[in-house]
Order: C-alpha cells, then sequence, then structure tokens
C-alpha cells in the first residue's frame, strides 16, 4: 500500500512538472531514456564496464541541447544550426525533446487539431518524411563521430551502406507508433510516449552501430 501511494504521488508530481514546465521536463526525460537506452546498449552488446565517457556524453549532450534546439526551434532558425553540423548535440533528443515538443504543436496547427483518419495519416507521413531521416542520420553521425572518435570517412562510408537499412527499419516500426500517437494520444503525452518508444529504438540503433564497428575491426 505504502509503495502504491508512493508511485502514485510520483507520477502526480511528474505531471504537474510536466504541465508547468513542459519543455525542461521532457528535455530531462529525454536524458534519462537516453541513459538507460546505452546502459541496456552497452551490457547487450557484451561490454564487461560501463563506458561512462560515452554515457556521459549522450546525457549530457541531450540535456543541453534540448534546450539550446528548442529555443533555436522556436525561434526558428533550425537552417542555421543544421549548418553548424552539430550532430552530436542532436543524438538521442530529437524524438524526446523540444524538437518532438514543437514540432508536434506545428503539426496540431496545420492540421487544425484533426484526429479523423485522412488527418492522422497526413501527420504520419508528414513525420517519417522530415522527423525520421534526420534523426537517424544525426544518431549515426553521432554515434561514429563523437561515441567511436572515428575519421570522417570511415563514418561516411559506414553511413553510406547502414542508412538506407536503419531508415527502412524505422519505416517499418515508426509509422505505427506516429499512428497510435496521433489518434489516441493528447498532445501533452505524445513526445513522452515517442520517448518510451525511442528508448527501445536507441537500442536497436546501438546495437547496429557497435556490430558494424566489430565487422570493421574484423
Amino acid at each position: 500500500m505504502g509503495s502504491s501511494s508512493v508511485a502514485k504521488k510520483g507520477l502526480q508530481q511528474y505531471l504537474l512538472q510536466l504541465r508547468q514546465h513542459p519543455l525542461r521536463t521532457k528535455a530531462i526525460t529525454a536524458g534519462v531514456l537516453s541513459a538507460i537506452s546505452d546502459i541496456v546498449s552497452q551490457k547487450l552488446s557484451g561490454i564487461q564496464k560501463l563506458q561512462l565517457r560515452r554515457l556521459l556524453l549522450k546525457v549530457v549532450w541531450s540535456l543541453l541541447a534540448n534546450v539550446s534546439i528548442g529555443l533555436v526551434i522556436a525561434s526558428k532558425c533550425l537552417p542555421q544550426v543544421a549548418m553548424l553540423g552539430l550532430g552530436s548535440q542532436l543524438f538521442g533528443f530529437v524524438y524526446l525533446g523540444p524538437l518532438g515538443h514543437y514540432f508536434h504543436i506545428m503539426l496540431d496547427k496545420i492540421f487544425k487539431g484533426k484526429k479523423d483518419t485522412k488527418t492522422v495519416a497526413k501527420k504520419v507521413v508528414v513525420e517519417q518524411l522530415t522527423i525520421s531521416p534526420w534523426n537517424n542520420l544525426m544518431f549515426m553521425l553521432y554515434y561514429g563521430l563523437v561515441v567511436e572518435g572515428r575519421p570522417w570517412i570511415h563514418v561516411k562510408s559506414k553511413i553510406k551502406t547502414e542508412y538506407p537499412k536503419v531508415q527502412y527499419a524505422s519505416w517499418t516500426f515508426w509509422p505505427v507508433v506516429g499512428w497510435i500517437n496521433h489518434q489516441h494520444v493528447p498532445l501533452q503525452f505524445r513526445v513522452i510516449v515517442q520517448s518510451v518508444v525511442a528508448c527501445c529504438w536507441g537500442i536497436f540503433l546501438n546495437l547496429r552501430a557497435a556490430r558494424s564497428v566489430a565487422l570493421t575491426k574484423a
């Protein structure tokens, strides 16, 4: 009974923070889930000792970049950020933090909050042709350049061979998540739902990237 009461109170506090400070709460959620995703990935890939540098890079960049990217998107300066090539600042939070936060708000404004089948289908198509390819590309850039510290020429070669496979896998999985999210989940919870699912997706991408590196070294 006690543990149930604590869990209920914790959930109420989280929902209160989500309502009062949505951007900050989503950024912290993104950082925590990014950490969980990476810890599980490291263990599943056979790493005995946790790589704290790699873990901290993901969490710190996730939290810091969430705030900066949120402000950039709000001021409509995203193209300038893209030109800077800050791939490491984009990984791990683009679905989970401010980009997702503002993206869902933008979609609802464009489609006027409608939830009929035709509108939901349009939202999913827009999402999968814009945010999805961008997120996966940024992840691969981040993993290769920052986590593995590999030269650009190697990262470029890996992206050329692996990116189409990753994106194809994404398009067989994320549209279903997007459909359920847009059709049944209230706006304020959509990024959170995607954050939880993206935690699992991040594990998949981490394992794929790690396997690719192992094959290259072999």
